[in-house]
């Protein structure tokens, strides 16, 4: 009997590291989130590439499939053109197939927002190759990669395995018991003990188990401090942060379907530090005929006051819209729009994500001081045929030959430099 004991005790761990392994490996493959990956392959990667077959570009499924380096995948994505400057092998085969065609430089996007676009193809990909191939699915797969409950269900059966192992050892415990007080070798205040269970016995037994109760300790201490660090870590941080607006105004339809230009209402994004709400006038270049039914519409007429039959304003009932704001950084940061929509051409897209798809809009970045310095590490400045950086050239030739500069030359009338 003692035999069963110790090879079920030896089973018992071989049980628990495998689950451990288990739960190890699951999270090292939950790393990509696949909504946030076909919301950035859909504003990034459509207009060249297709999953299934060839287009301006190749087919991204199997590729992504066969190719399992995702670092080397991450900086291709990221920065082709460095790769083939440095003369990399895999990055030289697929620039000459493609006859040196370049491919487009997404600097913008982090390590993470790669991961979760190589995590969607894969996954769809590897839907589309499920699928049988006499027939279309009619639907979109609802899969979304690895969900919180498939997480909290594999902890729960770890939990249900370690309860059930306890149980069986107690058991394994008490049949030794029996089998020695059939043979009398029990003591006959042992044996009154084995039949009056004391319901604390098996508690008392686990507290005098100091490896089991340093690994408790331990795993509540980390536990408890992971728990700290993402808190702390994440205090100040409002991403997928999306307030309800006065008015409800879809992005997906005036930017997505519609393909009105951001900066047609987002007038000082590239010309000043803040993008700008658009004043109502804006609104009304088109709604003064258009969707004039809408109950949305006459909200801007009632703030403007603004009479549909007779067309005219009536100034003493005009209202301000309460909007609320979504992106906000501390006073602390210095932000300017045009330095970087103008000056180093980025999209909006590049910090707000996605924003042609966003019925409602939301905060997508996190906009931490970590994300702002990864994007500055990564981007290229071009200084070619660029204003700004043409300015600059000239005040540096101008100081190496000795002649005058001053501030001014320097942008130093710009508002922003000294007003917040």
């Amino acid at each position: 009997m003692r035999n069963i004991s110790l090879l079920f005790k030896q089973f018992s761990r071989s049980v628990l590291l495998i689950a451990g392994l288990t739960a190890l490996s699951f999270a090292a493959h939950a790393q990509g989130d696949k909504a946030k990956g076909e919301a950035l392959y859909k504003a990034k990667c459509t207009a060249c590439h297709k999953l299934d077959q060839r287009s301006t570009g190749p087919a991204l499924g199997p590729i992504m499939t066969s190719e399992t380096d995702d670092k080397w995948l991450t900086k291709w994505i990221q920065n082709n053109q460095a790769l083939i400057a440095a003369k990399d092998p895999k990055a030289l085969k697929v620039y000459n197939e493609y006859n040196q065609a370049g491919m487009t430089v997404f600097t913008e996007l982090s390590d993470g927002d790669v991961a979760n676009i190589i995590t969607y193809v894969r996954e769809e990909w590897k839907v589309m190759q499920e699928k049988p191939k006499g027939g279309a699915a009619t639907g979109e797969v609802a899969d979304s990669g690895p969900s919180s409950s498939m997480v909290f269900a594999l902890i729960g059966i770890i939990i249900v395995a370690f309860i059930v192992i306890l149980v069986l050892n107690r058991a394994i415990g008490t049949l030794e018991r029996l089998l020695l007080n059939r043979k009398d070798l029990l003591p006959e205040e042992e044996v009154t003990d084995a039949v009056v269970i004391d319901r604390f016995a098996t508690f008392r037994r686990l507290l005098k188990n100091k490896k089991l109760v340093f690994f408790v300790v331990l795993a509540g201490v980390v536990a408890f401090g992971s728990w700290n660090w993402v808190t702390m870590w994440n205090t100040g941080v409002q991403q997928g942060y999306q307030p309800v607006q006065p008015i409800a105004y879809s992005h997906e339809l005036h930017a997505g379907v519609m393909k009105i230009n951001c900066q047609y209402c987002h007038g000082g994004a590239y010309k000043s530090k803040n993008a700008t709400i658009p004043s109502l006038n804006v609104c009304m270049n088109c709604h003064k005929v258009v969707k004039t039914e809408s109950p949305e519409i006459q909200k801007i007429y009632t703030a403007l006051g603004y009479d549909p039959g007779t067309q005219k304003y009536d100034t003493t009932k005009a209202r301000p819209i309460q909007w609320v704001r979504i992106h906000n950084l501390p006073d602390l940061a210095y932000f300017n729009h045009s330095q970087h929509v103008k000056v180093a051409g980025l999209e909006c897209q590049n910090c707000h994500g996605p924003i042609q798809t966003m019925k409602e809009v939301y905060q997508y970045s996190p906009l931490t001081m970590k994300w702002c310095i990864q994007c500055h590490k990564r981007t290229n400045i071009n200084g070619l045929g660029n204003a700004y950086y043409d300015n600059m050239l000239e005040v540096h030739e101008k100081l190496k030959k000795g002649e005058k500069v001053t501030a001014a030359m320097m942008g130093g009338l710009e508002c922003a430099k000294c007003h917040y």
